[in-house]
């Protein structure tokens, strides 16, 4: 079997928490009281199956002390559940830091009908009712969103053309999941990343039609904010 891609945007910069019967919450304030580290390029420096660096918004450089961990674990927690009752596949993942952040993964072959990047009404409302959860609990996350299909080709087009086209098609898939994001009620200035990524850094062997499912897909992470982690910090005094 043939050796898979990493998506570009979750990378050796994550690391799966995996602490046996512990709560992110917990995680949060033994990871912040080990290291207390700089939050760095949290938001930047995601790393593809490429091994290069993808900037993804602006880094910030704030120390995160162990109370702020605790808390920051909570929201992510929050942010998760969030993620899951919109029918998302959600995870908590560390920075090199160890400070968290979510990836949750929609699948686009629910969101979007073939070839197409408009959304359906079950999508509409599925993203409407994950911006009502996680606004909820805090509206100062920062998302990041990332599009991506599978390598099938066009008609009537050659091999570089489809390649340029499932680009395409895979930013516009994005910008869709924005617009719905900021249309929801969420703010537009959280939206730090909106990239399509076309069929580059597959999940799945594209040679099955459920590896191509896998890889028709919309990323969202949800990051903590410099202002999140300020206030954080600032409570946990």
């Amino acid at each position: 079997m043939n050796k898979m891609k990493f998506s570009v945007c979750a990378v050796s910069l994550a690391m799966l928490l995996s602490s046996c019967g512990m709560s992110n919450t917990a995680k949060g304030g033994i990871i912040g009281g080990a290291g207390g580290g700089a939050l760095g390029a949290l938001v930047g420096q995601l790393v593809g199956g490429n091994g290069k660096s993808t900037a993804i918004g602006a880094a910030v450089g704030t120390v995160v002390g162990a109370g702020a961990g605790v808390l920051i674990g909570n929201k992510m927690d929050k942010a998760k559940k969030a993620a899951e009752l919109a029918n998302a596949e959600a995870e908590v993942l560390t920075d090199k830091n160890g400070t968290q952040y979510v990836k949750a993964t929609f699948d686009s072959g629910l969101l979007f009908n073939t070839g197409s990047a408009t959304l359906s009404a079950s999508a509409q409302a599925a993203i409407k009712k994950f911006v009502t959860n996680l606004s909820a609990e805090d509206n100062t996350f920062d998302l990041a969103i990332c599009g991506f299909t599978d390598n099938a080709g066009w008609k009537n087009s050659t091999a570089e053309q489809s390649k340029a086209k499932n680009l395409q098609l895979s930013q516009q898939r994005a910008d869709a999941v924005k617009n719905q994001i900021v249309g929801s009620g969420y703010p537009a200035a959280r939206l730090v990343s909106v990239q399509g990524f076309g069929e580059e850094n597959p999940v799945a062997d594209n040679a099955t039609a459920e590896g191509k499912q896998q890889n028709r897909r919309v990323e969202v992470y949800i990051l903590p904010s410099q202002d999140m982690i300020n206030a954080a910090n600032a409570q946990s005094k």
